[in-house]
């Protein structure tokens, strides 16, 4: 049963719920996470984050969750789609102005996406990402562990709570980000300094935008909402970072 007030969709808060499902969810994040990371190689990703989402679901149903209360449900489709629509238009907007300016435009400056090729860099932002990075992350937590949240401790403490295990999950893909981008690597410096500064500049950024993910999924009632901000903001850098990239290169070697 979903609650809405006034205009916003979230599952009702349910006393006396266990407290033990929520470890099996946490702990299933923390494997999924090191596999994905760690342990699988990058050819198995997809795989890994098809297996790991249906596993999450699964413990989603078992505890009590519905699909709507996960944000899955059919009636908010096209409210989600609306959402998802919307924010994607709203990336690409934000990403075009900030290419303009040379500040701004270097934090594009991502070497290991310039280095693609382009097919595979149409693969990564049109099938990794969306369904590989986006379904997985917003399945786990603005759907799953969002609905668990909810259901024991209210919406509020479930936006924060998720926000922050959201920014945590972001701590090994992280590692050594500052390397790769020069925009970053000036900010936070080089070396393992520069390193843990990275790693704790992704959490907190990832969990702030948790916290945007989460007022999309309840503004909306859909996931949808959150996966389409969440795959413009990937996708969509991909894209810009490596055209950019390659446009200063040609200018480069077009100079000398």
């Amino acid at each position: 049963m979903d609650v809405i007030f006034p205009g916003l969709i979230y599952p009702q808060q349910v006393d006396g719920l266990p407290w033990w499902p929520l470890a099996v969810v946490i702990a299933a994040l923390i494997v999924i996470n090191i596999v994905n990371n760690r342990v699988a190689p990058q050819t198995h990703y997809l795989m890994w984050a098809f297996v790991g989402s249906v596993v999450l679901l699964a413990i989603g149903l078992l505890d009590g969750n519905s699909f709507t209360d996960m944000g899955l449900g059919f009636s908010y489709l096209i409210p989600g789609l609306i959402w998802a629509g919307a924010s994607v238009g709203l990336i690409t907007v934000a990403y075009l102005v900030g290419s303009i300016f040379k500040k701004t435009r270097e934090a594009f400056a991502d070497e290991r996406v310039g280095a693609l090729s382009g097919s595979r860099l149409a693969f990564q932002a049109l099938v990794e990402v969306p369904f590989g990075t986006v379904l997985l992350e917003e399945i786990a937590f603005r759907a799953v562990l969002f609905s668990m949240l909810a259901r024991r401790f209210g919406v509020i403490p479930a936006i924060i709570m998720s926000a922050v295990i959201f920014g945590l999950w972001h701590i090994l893909p992280s590692i050594g980000t500052h390397e790769a981008n020069p925009a970053l690597g000036s900010v936070v410096g080089a070396g393992r300094r520069g390193n843990i500064l990275a790693v704790i500049a992704s959490v907190l950024t990832t969990a702030i935008a948790g916290v945007v993910f989460a007022a999309l999924r309840i503004v909306s009632g859909s996931v949808l909402a959150p996966m389409g901000f969440h795959w413009a903001t990937n996708g969509l850098g991909y894209f810009f970072s490596w055209f950019l990239l390659r446009f200063r290169r040609r200018r480069i070697s077009g100079g000398e």
